[in-house]
Formats: structure tokens, sequence, C-alpha cells
């Protein structure tokens, strides 16, 4: 028999047999609050601090069963009690189905009362051993989780895996992340975890040469869409652990939500592209604004205007560049020069002149602050061979950049008239025909040489400082 600490709440629309009820189980040391009505029963229930409920079945406006459904829609909905005077034992079955945890036939006149009583604490009693088994298994596993409350004190998500890539343990942090339990992910591969986010050729490699090689992972970006956090870029750590005296391996693997990071740096980056947008807009004013000058000037006033209209034209294809980049800055030398090439094209040749310019570049690219005098370099030297290599009006430019070693060699081409002995003769920073290219090879560190001669035309090579690398160097992974 159940204590009197036991509360009842009794559902019937039936008054009198609700007193009868209260007043027999009361005597018999229950607690018991009664609803008439379905809606009534189920507003009471949520309120919480009922051990059982006893639910009539026939009831106008809600019955029993849409009660009982009612009821076990709720947070931790306690064991429900079905009774009925209906002898039809698809009243029970269906009453069962729904979730009661017993099922009673009552009569007018009380006589069901101890089968009713017996109910109670049959499904009271069963209530109160699994929850004093739940509380004894929680009590054992956390005599077991000494070494658990250890990884815990990791701030962010970290696995301990065995030699064969099996879970051993799971920090707190990365349980709540990732929304899983320990029994969930103990035992189970890594690279099974989730919809297989983590399952990526480049990381399997790595983590055999940390098992094989004893080389640590070091910051390798995993970007993806992971079931109940969306959109993540997280940033891996791994390394061989192992005891003294045990020679057994494990790994450990770190998991860094760098998500926000991320979307900082690539918010910049936007920033950065969007400004670049202005800036080019700019500067293609001006260069209208100059060229429409030049229109207006006096004959021996053109060539300055059409330079300075140049030179503004290569910065401007710069930030051009620059805004339509995804990795936020950095220059494609390749598109940077094909770009300079055309409007050199636009502003001193034209569309009948007979002078090609052509570009041969290898994927590579530059530092946007250095972008800038490079990309001025190459104006001033592809200008001066446009004005002084091809006085027949015809002949080719070729624009190429190559790393070699630890340089780059930047080439301007021509196979026009050529330079003279004595031109090719003179200071190395006089060599392009202007002051201009000496302060630009200045301000990128680099030397300059020239060669070719009257007949097969005129080479300018410039070697600059290591200032482009190749795209992508940093090792990442997206789906």
């Amino acid at each position: 028999m159940s204590g009197p600490a036991t509360r009842i709440l009794y559902i019937d629309d039936d008054a009198g047999l609700c007193r009868l009820v209260q007043k027999e189980l009361q005597r018999r040391g229950y607690f018991v609050e009664i609803a008439t009505d379905g809606a009534s029963g189920v507003a009471r229930v949520a309120r919480g601090d009922i051990d059982v409920v006893a639910l009539d079945h026939v009831m106008p406006n809600q019955d029993g069963l849409e009660t009982l459904t009612g009821i076990r829609a709720l947070a931790e909905p306690p064991p429900v009690v079905y009774v009925t005077a209906m002898q039809d034992v698809r009243v029970a079955v269906a009453a069962l189905k729904a979730g009661a945890a017993d099922f009673v036939v009552k009569d007018a006149q009380g006589e069901f009362l101890p089968l009713l009583q017996r109910a109670i604490d049959t499904t009271f009693d069963a209530v109160t051993l699994r929850r004093a088994k739940e509380v004894a298994e929680a009590e054992n596993k956390r005599s077991l989780l000494l070494t658990q409350s250890i990884v815990d004190t990791i701030r962010d998500p970290l696995v301990v895996l065995e030699h064969d890539m099996t879970i051993v343990t799971a920090s707190k942090a990365f349980l709540m992340m990732f929304g899983t339990t320990e029994a969930e992910a103990s035992g189970r591969h890594v690279f099974e975890l989730g919809q297989h986010q983590w399952d990526v050729p480049a990381l399997r490699h790595l983590m055999e040469r940390v098992r094989w090689e004893n080389q640590p992972i070091e910051s390798f970006e995993i970007e993806d869409d992971f079931p109940g956090l969306g959109r993540r870029v997280f940033c891996l750590n791994a390394r061989k652990i192992s005891q003294p005296g045990n020679h057994a391996q494990r790994m450990l693997l770190v998991f860094e939500d760098i998500t926000e990071r991320k979307q900082r740096e690539r918010d910049a980056a936007m920033l950065t592209n969007e400004v670049s947008h202005r800036i080019k807009n700019n500067l293609q004013i001006v260069a209208g604004l100059i060229g429409y000058e030049a229109r207006r000037t006096d004959a021996p006033c053109i060539g300055g205007y059409k330079a300075m209209q140049s030179r503004i034209g290569a910065i401007a294809q710069l930030y051009d560049l620059i805004s339509q980049s995804s990795r936020g800055g950095a220059v494609a030398l390749d598109a940077y020069l094909q770009e300079i090439a055309k409007a050199i094209s636009a502003s001193l040749l034209g569309e009948s002149s007979d002078i090609e310019i052509e570009v041969k570049a290898d994927v590579l690219e530059i530092d946007p602050d250095r972008a800038v005098p490079f990309g001025l370099l190459v104006n001033e030297l592809a200008t001066n061979a446009v004005k002084h290599a091809f006085p027949q009006g015809t002949g080719r430019i070729v624009l190429s950049v190559a790393q070699v070693g630890s340089q780059i060699e930047l080439t301007v081409a021509d196979n026009g008239v050529g330079m003279k002995h004595e031109d090719l003769a003179q200071p190395h920073d006089k060599l392009g025909g202007a002051d201009y290219v000496a302060i630009f090879v200045r301000q990128l560190g680099g030397t300059v040489t020239a060669s070719g001669s009257e007949v097969t035309g005129t080479i300018i090579s410039v070697r600059l400082p290591l200032l482009v690398v190749p795209p992508g160097g940093a090792e990442r992974a997206a789906a």
C-alpha cells in the first residue's frame, strides 16, 4: 500500500462518484484531488506534484482517451490508471496503447475501489522502482567518471581515440555541442559521427600520420553543415598520448569552433571588397575625366595625359580585382597582368592597333600592399614599350611573371626596334626610360636588368623578393 505522501488526481464527470472515491482513498492514506472534466485535469497535471492519475473513460467534450493523450504530451507525465464502466476489451487495449499504465472496470456502487487502489499501488511502486534504478545507475556512473571529469575541464570539445580511431571517451563539451551521449559515442569510429562530416580523405591521411609517425595535426579546418548546429567551421588539432608503463597508444583529438572568427574574417574581407570596389569606381571616374581633358588639350600634352590615365587605370584594375577576390585581399597576378594589358590597350592602342600585348604568368598571388607599386611598374615598362619599340606601329609585347627560387621575375619583352648599346650600358635603375621605373623597383626591393639588341627587341627583367605565394597555402577541407 502506498504511503500518505502519494498524491492522486481522480478525473471523472460524475460528482457523486468523485466524492466517494476521494473519501475512500483518503481514508486509506492517500491524498486525493478531483477534476470533473478532461481539460481541467490536464491543466492540474501540468502544474506538477501528482504521483498517479485515475482517469474515467466516458466524459463530455473530451473523453478519457483524448485526456490521456493530453497528459502524455506533458513533460514527465505521471502514470495513468484508466477507469471505465464499459466491459469492451477494445477500450482497454486502446488505453494501454495510448500510454495508460493499468486498466480498471468501475461500478456505480464503488466496489471497484479495492481494484483501483491495487492498480494505483502497483503503478506507483513500479514508477518508484524505475526511478530508484535510474538514481542507482547515475551514482554508479558518477563513480567511474574521475578521468572523465578531468577531460571535461577542457573548454573545447575533445575525444580520446583508440589506435583504431574508435572513441574511448568524449568530453562533456563534445557531447553537448554535437547533441550526443557518452553511450552513443563510446566505441564508435570517429569518422562515423554525425553525418560523416569528419570522413575527409585529407583528415584520414593526417590522422594516420599521427598514429604511425607521431606527427601532430595542427589547425586543420573543416567546414560543413552539422545537425543541430548549422553551418560550422572547426579547427582540429590532434596528437598521440601515452602513459608511462602502459603500451597502449591513444590519440587526443580537439575540436575548436572557429565559426565566429571565420565569419569576422569574411565580414572584413567583404568590407575590403566593397571599399575596393568604390575606390575602383572613383579612379575610373578620374581616368575618364583625364581622358576627356586629353581630347581637348593641345597635341604636345596628349601623351602626358594618356600616360597619367594609364597609371590610374592600372591602380583601378588592382582595386577591381581586390573587390572580386574571395580571399579578401590577395591578388592573382595572372588576372592582374591581364587587366593591366587591357587597360593599356584601351588607353594607348585602340581596337585598330597592330600592337599586341600578351600575358604569360604562373598561378601566383600578391599582397595588395605591394600590388600597387608592382602594377605601376608593369604599366610603366609596358607603356615605354608601346611608345618607343614600334615606330612602324606593329609588334608584340609579352608580360610574364614566374617564381625563380626565392625570387620573383617580372619580364616585359618586345620584338620591336630594340635598345641601343649605350642605353643598355646605362645604370640599371635607369633602364625603364623614366625615373618612375627606378622608384617602383626600389619600393619593391628589386633589381632590374635589360638585354636584347636593335634586331631582336628588348627584354626588361626585374627580380623581386618573394612577395607572392601560391594560392590556398593553408590546409582546409570544405564539404
